[in-house]
């Protein structure tokens, strides 16, 4: 493995190198093998066996470095496509990765059709990202767009929308359609004053006595997407 080589895809662990090269890491057996099953263009393939304990370790971004790791080519940008028919996730601002991937990760194992998300919210590619979701980011729709105009072309179409709020409607006594929009908010101040206007229907994941101010994003979209699915 040559110095530029290295070099290059050492670089690939920032965005801004991601953005102009057009590739993104997959480290580990199982996201390799995901990205390979998934059909995306794999640039090259780095094993320890292939190139040396030494060389992996500079490469991999990762505190134990994996014994392979996969130089991808990103897929070309999703779109948002009509019929706009299913139940999707729409992202507000959820910045960060470990979310992201694990909203990901739900999506995937409750078929969504698809997760919507604000130009602000992490970047997809971001390696935590992809070790977060298990190789759901390959297998999941993810449209990064301007989320209020997004969610108005779909309201426009008919599709009801709902939000997570900390005033609201208790989830547990709603009926909930198969085709709708549930709205995420950030981390910290949740649902932006923009997006939140798109919303129609407002709920809330009620505490049980506890003092605990919020949950986790991804505890809750897991609590709510259950319940439409439900």
């Amino acid at each position: 493995m040559t110095a530029n080589e290295i070099k290059m895809v050492r670089s690939l662990s920032q965005k801004k190198f991601r953005d102009q090269y057009g590739m993104f890491v997959v480290e580990g057996k199982k996201l390799v093998a995901e990205a390979q099953s998934c059909g995306l263009d794999i640039v090259e393939i780095y094993s320890e066996q292939s190139v040396g304990a030494q060389a992996m370790a500079r490469i991999s971004s990762m505190s134990s470095p994996s014994p392979i790791l996969a130089v991808v080519r990103k897929p070309a940008p999703k779109r948002l496509e009509k019929p706009y028919k299913g139940l999707y996730l729409a992202l507000d601002a959820v910045r960060d990765p470990g979310n992201l991937g694990t909203i990901i990760r739900i999506a995937d194992w409750f078929a969504l059709d698809g997760v919507i998300a604000s130009e602000d919210t992490a970047e997809l590619f971001n390696p935590k990202v992809l070790q977060a979701s298990m190789g759901s980011a390959f297998r999941v729709p993810f449209i990064r767009c301007d989320l209020r105009a997004a969610i108005g072309e779909m309201k426009a179409a008919g599709i009801p929308v709902y939000g997570t709020f900390l005033t609201g409607e208790n989830i547990y006594r709603g009926t909930y359609p198969r085709n709708a929009v549930l709205v995420m908010g950030n981390e910290a101040n949740g649902i932006g004053d923009a997006v939140a206007a798109t919303v129609d229907h407002r709920i809330t994941i009620p505490s049980f006595g506890s003092p605990t101010e919020s949950l986790n994003v991804s505890v809750a979209t897991a609590i709510c997407v259950s319940e439409f699915r439900r």
